[in-house]
């Protein structure tokens, strides 16, 4: 399924029209939310997921969570994430899963001795009883995407297919920010995290949200604008979205796409041949003096202030004590828990109950890794390294997949500053695991370059 040029700029102006409409009307965004499922599910079905039609659906389910959650379009907190998972199930009901998916099984198996013992450890409260739910859902809707996705063969179109069904919720997201919020320098004040300037949500998921947004356009702009006008547009979108992310003042989405975007040019370039090579000269050239225009804008219209937050300081210019707004001290809490607690860990949910008794701190984790440590013991570092080597293990049999290391790169910054609270880390980790076919099938690597690697249409 390949989105043809023409039909592309209708699709950037009907999200842009989607997101007005929920401004002015918020009760719409429950009947997206309900819509995007229902006729997902539909789609799925009538297409019998001939070709892996339900990662569209799944990508889009994703991009979308976020601009729900601001909107209160969701008729659960975790809707994404179920939604999601339930739509992989349906896509495994038409086209199965990889028998040799075996590190997945063992992740998802090693995620159950923890909630075992949450069982009996959490109190018997409702309230705790969700926590159970609201911390596994992201693990566990990780693990069923990546028993799907798990060396599963799509093609290049597909990719970028499923890519930008992932970023065309978040040009959604973008329009109803500037809605919101259309004179930043009348909201920013101070140096913390801008919740005006982040749609009255959480900057730290907006921010992460938008990341994927700069990502996957500097992508588009790359590898699929054919002619001037969709690479100037793809151009001008991703600006867009950089400005509003940056001033969100959350930082680790714009690091993650900064990093994202570093890696998917080096693959790229590494892969091409002269006269591409030459291309991404140029296109680099271009992305540093657009980062730059991007970054002057931001300072002049947050007087300074953006400056001040990356170079962590107040907004007096004083060096703040934390360099991760207090974030260290939930790490240290379930670092502690974890050397208390090695081999099995203290029980899903139960470092945030023991938090609030040892320091009176009600929060859930920023970081995934300090969490599984924590409420897993030993078997979050088994589960640990089998996310993070199974993907590298599978690319030496698909290096052609330059998606890969920034699709794992996201996955790893995400969880470090964001845990899993959305859906986004879940999905988009499994991405990496699909086996992409670049079309050629090629013999040597000479051959592979004779294939345009810029403006592909």
């Amino acid at each position: 399924m390949e989105v043809k040029s023409s039909k592309y700029s209708l699709l950037i102006l009907l999200h842009i029209l989607a997101a007005v409409i929920i401004f002015l009307v918020p009760f719409f965004a429950k009947i997206v939310c309900i819509g995007i499922l229902f006729y997902g599910i539909v789609y799925v079905v009538k297409k019998r997921n001939r070709n892996n039609e339900v990662l569209y659906v799944a990508a889009y389910i994703t991009g979308m969570e976020v601009l729900l959650r601001a909107t209160d379009g969701l008729p659960v907190y975790e809707f994404a994430k179920y939604g999601v998972t339930l739509m992989i199930c349906v896509g495994m009901f038409f086209s199965g899963f990889s028998k040799n998916a075996v590190p997945y099984w063992i992740y998802l198996i090693l995620l159950i001795p923890s909630v075992i013992i949450a069982t009996f450890v959490l109190n018997s409260s409702i309230e705790d009883r969700k926590i159970i739910s609201f911390v596994i859902s992201g693990p566990l809707c990780l693990g069923i995407c990546s028993l799907y996705t798990y060396q599963r063969k799509v093609t290049y179109e597909q990719i970028h297919t499923i890519l930008l069904a992932l970023a065309l919720p978040i040009v959604s997201l973008t329009t109803y920010l500037i809605l919101f919020n259309p004179s930043v320098k009348d909201v920013v004040t101070g140096t913390d995290s801008n919740g005006m300037t982040s749609g009255g949500f959480g900057p730290n998921q907006v921010s992460t949200a938008l990341g994927i947004g700069i990502f996957v356009f500097v992508a588009r702009a790359i590898l699929r604008s054919k002619g001037y006008r969709t690479m100037a547009l793809n151009i001008v979108i991703a600006i867009i979205i950089s400005f509003r992310g940056i001033v969100t003042f959350s930082r680790g989405g714009i690091f993650t796409a900064i990093t994202m975007i570093c890696l998917l040019m080096i693959g790229i370039y590494f892969r091409s041949n002269g006269k591409a090579k030459i291309k991404m000269h140029y296109f680099i050239i271009g992305s540093l003096i657009c980062a730059a225009m991007v970054w002057s804008y931001s300072l002049a219209q947050t007087n300074g202030l953006i400056g001040n937050r990356y170079a962590n300081q107040d907004a007096a210019g004083r060096v703040k004590e934390s360099k991760f707004t207090g974030r260290e001290q939930l790490a240290e809490s379930e670092l502690k828990a974890f050397y208390e607690n090695p081999i099995l860990g203290v029980g899903v949910g139960k470092s945030i109950e023991i938090r609030e008794a040892e320091t009176g701190i009600n929060a859930a984790s920023h970081n995934e890794i300090t969490r599984l440590l924590a409420e897993h013991g030993s078997l979050g570092i088994l589960m640990l390294l089998i996310l993070f080597i199974t993907p590298i293990f599978l690319h030496l049999g698909n290096k052609e997949n330059f998606f890969m290391f920034p699709i794992l790169f996201f996955w790893l910054l995400t969880i470090n500053h964001a845990a899993m609270r959305i859906a986004a880390p879940a999905f988009i980790y499994s991405l990496c695991l699909l086996k992409v076919d670049m079309g050629l099938q090629p013999k040597s690597k000479k051959i592979w370059q004779k294939r345009p690697a810029l403006h592909r249409s």
